[in-house]
C-alpha cells in the first residue's frame, strides 16, 4: 500500500472496484504526501483533508453499492482558477485571498459528479498571466526535476502535484501554453482541448476567447480519463460547442501511426533561442514516430513572426475587461481607510494585483484607449484571422503539425529574464491559442541537467481522440512518461 501513487488511472481505478483498497486509504495516501512533500514544492495553496475524506467516504458507499463511476473515489487537484463552493479559490492573487466560492465551476461539479476527490486547489501564475509561476501571491512553484527551476506556468502547481506524485492528475487552464509549457518542464503529458470543448464557466477568466481547461496526468490514457469528465457542452458557458464528445479512453487505439502525415514547419526549427539539446530530442521523438509508419512533411507557416505580437495585444486587452470587475468594492480585497472612490479603486487595484498583472492590464487598457483601437487591437485581430488560416491551409496537406512545447528546458527560479524575453518563451504555444486549435504535449527526453524536453502535437479542430492516440501509441512504446523525479522516488 505505499506504492499508490505509482499506479496509473486504470489501475487505480480496478484496485478500487476491486476492494484491494478504499477510496479512503488512497486519499489518505495523498494527503499523507502532501504533508510530508509539498513544502518543498510549493504546489498546493489550499488543501482540503476534511472534504476530501468525506468526498472519499461517500465514493467506497458508491463502489459497495456497484453506483460508481470508472473514476469514482480517485483524487486529483484542481488549479486554483476553477472555482469551488466552500472553498477558497484564489487565482494566485492577494486580490482574491479571501474569496470563498458561493458555487462550483462547471469542471468542478462534473468532477464531483463522477465521484473524483477534490484533495485541493494548487498554485498558479496570478490570474493565469506567466510562464513560470512565480508571479504567485503566494510564492513561485518548484520543479520536482530540480527544485531551483520553475515548473513552468500558468498551472504550474497543476505540473508540480503531479510530477511529485501528490495527485494522480490535474486540472488545468490554457490560454497560450498553460497546459503544455508546464506539462513539457515538468514531464508530463498535458492537453489543450478545441476553444469550446470544455466549459469556462466559473474558470476566473484571463483572457476569454483563448481560456480553455484541460488535464494534466503521466500519460495520454490518464488525461483521457480526465477529459471524458470535463469536455462536453455547457448552457451556463456561451462559448460552449453543442458537439458530441467522443469517448477518449474508448478510442485511445482508433488513429494509426501508419500512413499518419506528421507536419514539420521549418519556421519552428529556425527559431533564434531554440535549446540545440531541446531540438535534438523532439527530432529524435519523430524520428520515431516515423519508424511507427508516420510521414513527415515539411510545411510553411509563414505568420511566426507575428505570433507574440497578435497575442500581447489581444491577451492584455481582454484581460484589462475581464479584471475591471476587481475594483474594492464588492468582493476581493479592498485598500483600508480609502479616502474616496477614486482612492478606493485605485489603492485596491495596485495593492492587491502583482507587477506582471499590472503590466498586462495597462498594455491592455492602452490598446483599447480611443484612437489606439484600430491601430492595435482590431490589427491584431485581423491578423489573428491570418494565423487561423495559415494553420488550416497547413492541414489540407498534414493530419497532424509537430513543434518543441518550448524553446528551452526549466529556468532557474529567479532567472533575470525581462518580461519580453519570457514572452518570447512562449513562440511555439501562444498561435494555437490564438486560433482555437487542440495541442498536447508529450515528453520526449531529458537535457544534460535532466530537465524534461516536451514535444507538442497540434491538432485540426476536435481531432483530441487522435492527439491523445498519436501520443497513447507512442508512449507504448517508450518510457519517458514513467520516469519519476528524484523528490518523487525518495519519498515512496
Amino acid at each position: 500500500m505505499t506504492d499508490l501513487h505509482r499506479l496509473s488511472i486504470q489501475q487505480l481505478s480496478e484496485g478500487l472496484s476491486s476492494r484491494q483498497f478504499s477510496s479512503r486509504e488512497l486519499t489518505q495516501h495523498y494527503l499523507n504526501r502532501i504533508e510530508k512533500i509539498d513544502a518543498q514544492v510549493n504546489s498546493f495553496v489550499t488543501v482540503t483533508p476534511e472534504f476530501a475524506l468525506s468526498q472519499a467516504d461517500t465514493a467506497d458507499v458508491a463502489i459497495q453499492a456497484g453506483k460508481a463511476t470508472a473514476l469514482t473515489g480517485i483524487p486529483l487537484a484542481h488549479k486554483d482558477i476553477f472555482c469551488t463552493q466552500g472553498i477558497k479559490t484564489t487565482a494566485g492573487s492577494k486580490m482574491l485571498d479571501n474569496f470563498i466560492s458561493p458555487y462550483d465551476a462547471t469542471v468542478v461539479a462534473k468532477a464531483k459528479a463522477a465521484g473524483l476527490v477534490t484533495l485541493g486547489k494548487v498554485n498558479m501564475d496570478e490570474f493565469a498571466m506567466g510562464s513560470a509561476t512565480e508571479n504567485s501571491y503566494y510564492g513561485a512553484t518548484k520543479n520536482p526535476w530540480n527544485l531551483q527551476h520553475v515548473s513552468g506556468g500558468s498551472s504550474g502547481g497543476s505540473a508540480a502535484s503531479v510530477a511529485a506524485d501528490l495527485a494522480p492528475f490535474s486540472t488545468g487552464t490554457d490560454t497560450g501554453g498553460s497546459i503544455r509549457q508546464p506539462a513539457s518542464f515538468c514531464g508530463l503529458t498535458g492537453l489543450k482541448p478545441t476553444y469550446g470543448r470544455v466549459s469556462r464557466f466559473g474558470m476566473i477568466a484571463y483572457a476569454s476567447s483563448m481560456d480553455q481547461g484541460g488535464p494534466l496526468a503521466r500519460s495520454a490514457e490518464d488525461c483521457a480519463y480526465l477529459l471524458n469528465v470535463m469536455a462536453g457542452h455547457d448552457a451556463k458557458d456561451s462559448t460552449s460547442i453543442d458537439k458530441e464528445v467522443d469517448n477518449y479512453v474508448a478510442n485511445l487505439n482508433q488513429t494509426s501511426i501508419k500512413g499518419l502525415r506528421i507536419g514539420i514547419p521549418k519556421q519552428y526549427f529556425d527559431v533564434k533561442g531554440l535549446d540545440a539539446e531541446v531540438r535534438a530530442r523532439v527530432e529524435q521523438s519523430l524520428k520515431q514516430l516515423e519508424e511507427l509508419g508516420a510521414t513527415l512533411v515539411e510545411i510553411d507557416l509563414s505568420m511566426v513572426d507575428a505570433y507574440v505580437p497578435t497575442y500581447y495585444l489581444i491577451a492584455p486587452a481582454e484581460a484589462s475587461s475581464n479584471l475591471s470587475r476587481y475594483d474594492g468594492v464588492r468582493y476581493g480585497y479592498r485598500c483600508e481607510n480609502p479616502q474616496d472612490l477614486n482612492d478606493l479603486y485605485r489603492r485596491s487595484r495596485s495593492e492587491g494585483f502583482g507587477a506582471e498583472v499590472q503590466r498586462r492590464i495597462l498594455i491592455g487598457t492602452y490598446a483599447l484607449s480611443a484612437g489606439y483601437y484600430d491601430a492595435y487591437y482590431v490589427k491584431a485581430q485581423k491578423v489573428r484571422r491570418l494565423i487561423q488560416q495559415d494553420f488550416l491551409k497547413a492541414f489540407e496537406q498534414v493530419d497532424v503539425i509537430a513543434a518543441p512545447s518550448a524553446p528551452t528546458t526549466a529556468y532557474k527560479i529567479g532567472a533575470s529574464l525581462d518580461p519580453v524575453e519570457i514572452y518570447l518563451g512562449d513562440i511555439y504555444t501562444i498561435a494555437v491559442n490564438l486560433a482555437g486549435l487542440p495541442a498536447i504535449n508529450a515528453p520526449v527526453g531529458f537535457d544534460q541537467h535532466n530537465l524534461p524536453v516536451g514535444l507538442q502535437l497540434i491538432g485540426n479542430y476536435w481531432s483530441e481522440s487522435q492527439l491523445l492516440s498519436i501520443v497513447h501509441q507512442y508512449q507504448q512504446v517508450t518510457d519517458w512518461h514513467t520516469k519519476r523525479a528524484a523528490i518523487a522516488e525518495e519519498n515512496a
